[in-house]
């Protein structure tokens, strides 16, 4: 069980040798000298380098690479989910209500919040009625797994404020407004689960993440700056009803906010989900009919493109949700027309020309994979005939497209190894690989979770670092034995 860093962990010391370190594609173990947060040297024998006050820290031949990041969480909420009722087992709808009767009442005032159903596949239809059944007069409030949905029982609705509705499932519009009621809770209980979920991350090798947490992210990460310091670095995204702040303050993506935070891109959500139905495609969903058979686009090329332009004018790159192929296409046209730069997150389904214009254009691809093993049975029924180009790694990748692996979590775990065997594997649970031609080879999907950085420790690079116990270009990667973190020098995990 590796320790909790220490005060003086906290900070580095003026010179850290790692000795005898295995690194990717090295014949033999090697020194690496940190010094002032920044890989300092690497060779053979650094013992004369470090200087008589330097600390020695023998690895013994464990494995030695750059920290791992995660390209989109919303760490706030998956600080959150880690403590609410799981309902993400339910295979129907009566499955999570017997979840939801068996679990311990909520406090006076509160509601019970589940996190994690996909009724995508049910054979039930969630509604109100069943949960009031159930559990009468409790609040109920069951986010769903993708964070686009939320079923609510009748008290539950209440306790959101909202008067009646016919189902008890709200969708997109309906419920993303509302998500701050269950996600409301006293900064010093958010910031404590926030650090928690922090130390599990580097525990897991991550030294840093972009969350695009729905919060105004530039205050939230300053008083917690402020307050303890970082185990992570942290990129805060901005949405477009902070933006006007961060633009007076002339702050750019990449400028420190504080301590380890710096500015993150603009995030818009173009589109829905998959597994709400709503991603906005060229096709319709199969039975759909209306206006939103298609899925739903949530912000018109029309207002896009002038809003990523205004972003990019004031120095921020952009962070544009789009999962449908249709919601893919316009953000890339919204991409062209602005000059912006920067990824669409998700591009979960794609078009072929569309692979080519993520290339052409520089656009990064931001993708969860581990979300194709959640939703593979999903896709194949509502994107049934188009699955070969969902959630297209590997043509992306043989594309020349930059990919940034990541979790959204908690719509799946913060651990990148998880993201990048998913990745490589197109596999879980022993089922056999789904579109195995969009599989990442192993060294593509490490590449594309080390925010570029390459698989080796550079000189002059800050020192945010991870020591495996295994080779990661051979062991599971899922899984993996992680002895030690370090973010600019300092041990935010140790367990050697």
């Amino acid at each position: 069980m590796g320790t909790v860093p220490t005060a003086a962990d906290a900070h580095p010391a003026a010179a850290l040798l790692l000795r005898q370190a295995r690194l990717v594609d090295g014949d033999q173990p090697v020194d690496v000298l940190l010094r002032d947060g920044r890989v300092a040297a690497v060779g053979a024998d650094l013992t004369a380098a470090a200087g008589p006050r330097a600390t020695h820290v023998p690895l013994d031949g464990r494995w030695l690479m750059p920290g791992l990041w995660d390209a989109h969480v919303h760490l706030t909420q998956w600080a959150l989910a880690r403590r609410r009722l799981d309902v993400s087992s339910a295979t129907s709808a009566a499955h999570a209500v017997s979840l939801v009767a068996a679990a311990p009442p909520p406090a006076p005032g509160t509601a019970l919040v589940g996190f994690g159903f996909r009724d995508g596949l049910w054979p039930d239809v969630p509604t109100a009625a069943l949960l009031d059944a159930a559990v009468g007069d409790v609040p109920v409030v069951l986010v769903s797994g993708d964070l686009h949905c939320a079923w609510v029982s009748t008290a539950g609705l209440r306790f959101l404020g909202v008067g009646s509705h016919p189902t008890g499932l709200l969708r997109e519009s309906e419920w993303l407004p509302l998500q701050g009621a269950v996600d409301h809770v006293p900064d010093a209980v958010a910031d404590a689960l926030v650090d928690d979920a922090s130390a599990a991350a580097a525990a897991r090798g991550v030294v840093g993440v972009v969350d695009l947490e729905i919060a105004d992210n530039v205050a939230v990460w300053r008083r917690r700056a402020a307050d303890r310091p970082g185990r992570l670095r942290v990129r805060a995204g901005v949405w477009e009803e902070y933006l006007d702040r961060v633009v007076r303050e002339d702050l750019h993506t990449g400028d420190t906010v504080a301590g380890l935070v710096t500015q993150g891109p603009l995030k818009v959500i173009t589109d829905g989900s998959l597994n709400t139905r709503t991603a906005y495609c060229h096709d319709p969903y199969p039975g759909a009919t209306g206006p939103n058979a298609r899925g739903i686009l949530a912000v018109p090329p029309s207002r896009l493109a002038p809003l990523m332009a205004h972003a990019t004018r004031h120095g921020l790159r952009c962070a544009i949700h789009a999962i449908g192929d249709a919601a893919n296409s316009l953000a890339l046209d919204a991409f062209a027309a602005s000059g912006a730069t920067g990824s669409i997150e998700h591009a979960q389904l794609v078009s072929w020309a569309d692979v080519e214009r993520f290339a052409s254009l520089g656009v990064v691809a931001s993708v969860q994979p581990e979300h194709a093993m959640d939703d593979r049975d999903v896709a194949d029924r509502h994107w049934a005939g188009r699955t070969d180009r969902a959630f297209a790694f590997g043509a992306l990748h043989r594309a020349g497209v930059r990919l940034a692996l990541g979790s959204d979590a908690p719509v799946a775990p913060l651990d990148p190894w998880v993201a990048a065997d998913a990745a490589v594997t197109r596999s879980r649970d022993g089922r056999s690989p789904w579109h195995p031609e969009q599989a990442l080879d192993r060294r593509a999907a490490l590449e594309s979770s080390v925010d570029g950085r390459g698989l080796v420790p550079v000189v002059g690079a800050p020192a945010d670092l991870v020591v495996l116990d295994a080779d990661p270009l051979i062991a599971p990667l899922r899984g993996m034995p992680v002895a030690g973190t370090l973010v600019g020098g300092a041990w935010t995990y140790r367990d050697l």
